[in-house]
């Protein structure tokens, strides 16, 4: 691969209003804040260019205004075919490394995914995914995933499966090629448990007391984690919520 500085590193975060669980989510605020510009302006502090895949929907026209707004290059798309809409950003944008993230994490964790971005690079392979999910070691909240234009193109072509289509990278990580690395960014903590997504009620009352109270979108995934496992009852506002399968 390329010297570090020759690439050109771009993150694409997935946003739309329909949220069966708890629609317009992205857009409900918090300290005088929607959740997707904590989002947007966390993702900005990585110097990377960040773009947003929402669909075609109707409902999403909110979105596209978010983006006009904020002067960021947004692709409409299907949406159960994901991966598709992310494809259609790197048309147009030519990525070299692509960082998935999905605009349910308001406190995403910029050291974080530059962290990922650099074992990509260091790794000197186009065939290497990146991810702090596989095991997770981080709160649910800071995902993200990292991999090369070569890996999303390929993803595009040969992943045909639903899963495949609606949640991007299945077929690098799970039914993946034997070229293809796989390497996961952990931490000696164990807080995989903890939950700082927003996909119901419960989701943003946390996180609506950890902006307002904790001022959280200033602190970084350690101090955040650290408040959570410092306070249980923070913990137990979500804890009995389940992670959607799709």
């Amino acid at each position: 691969m390329a010297e570090p500085q020759k690439y050109k590193v771009g993150i694409i975060t997935q946003a739309r209003m329909t949220s069966t669980r708890l629609p317009g989510k992205v857009l409900l605020t918090a300290g005088g804040k929607s959740m997707l510009q904590y989002h947007i302006d966390r993702l900005q502090q990585t110097g990377y260019e960040v773009t947003i895949a929402t669909t075609i929907n109707k409902e999403d026209d909110a979105i596209v205004n978010f983006a006009l707004q904020q002067n960021i290059f947004y692709s409409r798309g299907s949406e159960h075919d994901v991966l598709a809409r992310f494809m259609q950003v790197q048309r147009e944008k030519k990525f070299d490394i692509i960082v998935r993230v999905t605009s349910d994490c308001p406190f995403i964790d910029p050291q974080l995914i530059q962290q990922g971005v650099n074992a990509l690079i260091h790794s000197k392979s186009k065939r290497t995914y990146v991810s702090n999910c596989f095991p997770r070691t981080f709160a649910r909240g800071f995902d993200f995933e990292v991999f090369s234009d070569e890996l999303l193109e390929e993803a595009f072509l040969k992943g045909q499966d639903a899963e495949d289509r609606e949640h991007v990278t299945p077929y690098l990580w799970k039914n993946k090629p034997e070229d293809i690395t796989l390497q996961n960014i952990s931490q000696t903590e164990q807080n995989g448990s903890l939950r700082i997504t927003i996909d119901t009620s419960e989701d943003f009352e946390l996180i609506q007391l950890l902006i307002e109270k904790y001022h959280a979108d200033h602190l970084s995934h350690r101090e955040i984690e650290t408040i959570l496992n410092d306070h249980p009852e923070l913990v137990a506002i979500n804890s009995h919520v389940e992670q959607k399968k799709n």
